[in-house]
């Protein structure tokens, strides 16, 4: 049983984004406690690719949040160890025809306004960039500020750096409630083991996070997108930059529910090829899709004909934390004060995690942020408060009552 000692905050999540939020509050002075069902990334972050991309997002509040990021993940891979593998490899995306190249021009150089640095590339210049690229393209552009991460490794890094300097761990302990007081403040969460007691709690459990936020008593309307990822045999160095066709940003940002693919692919240090990517909201249906690999091996193949006759070694699927509009929740719902969030990134929270922690610690600590957090508050899809206050160590009411609250049960598609 836990003793019941107060704390500043509680982190309810240990994959990256619950970790990075672990390792900035403590590092601020803050007392924390991370809690999670499983293990460390052992949910979605555990699988997934580790891109850290501007690339794809078009001008607007994530690009900022993602521009922070980029610089706060160079910061840290200095102060974390090598085994995070943080490998600044910049990204490539390229266009079949005109009418795709217009359209990627045209957001590239929104991008550049907002502080990107792009690199247009001529047809005749692709081969230099990545010499087994398809002819025929009608060109590209370079971002040097993509990056990759080794997550699961970043993540259990980060979470020894916060243990380290002082915050309380614990691992499969799933959140069975979340605690309030008589005016319906936070006061904590309560786990089969005992009670966590503190005055501001972090939903930092991804796709989880409607459940989660339904333990508080209010909603948050977080749904799983299934996506798939291929992993080849091991091959020489054949991919220079994480390589997608212009296409996947207007995949990214839509809003259907069926089913969208176009070609991702990426060489890994150890010699496979990582190819995605698909997008579908199906629940969390994990049935194997026969027809959705088949398109990703073809599209990756039209992308670079040297990967056609390589073997597959597996598939995976995994489901991204997906909000109706594309942006992740951040910071403190007003609807229960003590609650913030840190959920909802989609296929980006391994690239925004270290920003979604910085303002959810100003939050709490009631410092001034460095963005505006306004287009993240997690009360925009409806500031209805809870269906009643809960008494501290009481448990949920019906309205509030779901499951206890473990890992992200699923492995996220490369993003």
């Amino acid at each position: 049983m836990f003793t019941r000692q107060p704390l500043d905050v509680v982190v309810v999540g240990a994959g990256v984004v619950g970790a990075a939020c672990a390792y900035h509050a403590t590092r601020s002075g803050l007392s924390v406690a991370v809690v999670d069902g499983g293990p460390v990334a052992g949910g979605t972050t555990g699988a997934g690719e580790g891109n850290l991309l501007v690339s794809d997002k078009p001008p607007g509040p994530e690009l900022s949040l993602a521009l922070l990021s980029s610089s706060l993940w160079r910061e840290w891979s200095e102060e974390l160890p090598r085994a995070v593998e943080f490998e600044q490899k910049g990204g490539l995306v390229v266009a079949a025809d005109e009418a795709s190249l217009a359209t990627l021009t045209a957001t590239a150089a929104g991008q550049s306004r907002a502080g990107v640095r792009v690199t247009a590339v001529a047809p005749h210049e692709l081969p230099e960039v990545e010499p087994h690229l398809a002819s025929g393209l009608a060109g590209g552009v370079l971002y040097s500020q993509d990056a990759q991460v080794q997550p699961a490794l970043a993540a259990a890094h980060l979470i020894r750096a916060a243990r380290d300097a002082g915050a309380i761990v614990r691992l499969g302990t799933p959140v069975t409630a979340v605690l309030t007081g008589p005016a319906g403040e936070v006061r904590g969460v309560r786990t089969g083991a005992g009670d966590l007691l503190a005055p501001a709690v972090v939903n930092a459990t991804g796709v989880r996070g409607g459940e989660f936020a339904a333990l508080a008593g209010v909603e948050l309307p977080v749904l799983p997108r299934r996506g798939f990822v291929l992993v080849t045999e091991p091959l020489p160095p054949l991919i220079r930059h994480k390589v997608y066709a212009a296409e996947y940003v207007a995949d990214v940002s839509s809003a259907s529910a069926a089913l969208q693919t176009s070609p991702v692919v990426e060489g890994t240090p150890s010699g496979p090829v990582l190819i995605g990517a698909s997008r579908e909201r199906v629940g969390f249906d994990r049935t194997l899709s026969v027809p959705v690999i088949s398109r990703l091996a073809a599209a990756a193949a039209a992308l670079f004909p040297v990967l056609g006759d390589t073997r597959v070694l597996r598939a995976y699927h995994g489901f991204r934390p997906y909000l109706p509009d594309h942006l992740p929740a951040i910071g403190p719902d007003r609807r229960v004060p003590g609650l913030f969030h840190a959920c909802g990134h989609e296929g980006a929270g391994i690239g925004l995690a270290p920003a979604t922690a910085v303002l959810v610690t100003a939050a709490i600590r009631g410092e001034e942020p460095p963005l505006d957090p306004t287009p993240f508050n997690p009360g925009r899809f409806g500031e209805a408060g809870p269906g009643g206050a809960r008494p501290l160590g009481g448990a949920p009411s019906a309205g509030g009552a779901g499951p206890p609250v473990g890992p992200d049960p699923a492995e996220p598609p490369p993003d």
